[in-house]
């Protein structure tokens, strides 16, 4: 439950564009992204879930090795990860809320069968731009 940094490796797609990116450090841990942008954050949510998964479990984390050589097209760039921010950021056990509403409003919904836990995630996830 740290933060680690892993060297990653930049595979160009010359016929499709965006990248293939591989941990040489950590089997299984790879990615893509279909262009820069994408592919740096895609390369930290999957560096951020594998190491999130071996903390966990209690499977041992291989130290980072220096960087790897790639050769052209593909490239090294280090990748950052922090265990404890995706685990925040992908918590999806319910969390008590206590709110008020007013009471005529609160009859009215209850006698529509209103679930105030689903219409509230649904309306933070709107206001928030994350539907």
């Amino acid at each position: 439950m740290a933060q680690y940094v892993y060297p990653a490796v930049f595979h160009p797609d010359a016929e499709e564009g965006g990248f293939f990116i591989s941990f040489p450090d950590l089997p299984g841990c790879m990615t893509e992204g279909h262009d820069m942008a994408e592919a740096l954050f895609m390369a930290q949510d999957a560096l951020e879930m594998w190491l999130s998964h071996a903390e966990d479990k209690g499977l041992p984390i291989p130290a980072p090795s220096p960087a790897p050589q790639a050769e052209a097209p593909a490239f090294v760039n280090f990748v950052r990860a922090d265990t404890n921010a995706w685990r925040k950021r992908n918590d999806s056990r319910a969390v008590k809320k206590t709110l008020s509403i007013p009471n005529w409003l609160n009859t009215r919904a209850e006698e529509a069968g209103v679930n105030f836990s689903q219409i509230l995630q649904d309306a933070l996830k709107e206001r928030l731009h994350l539907t």
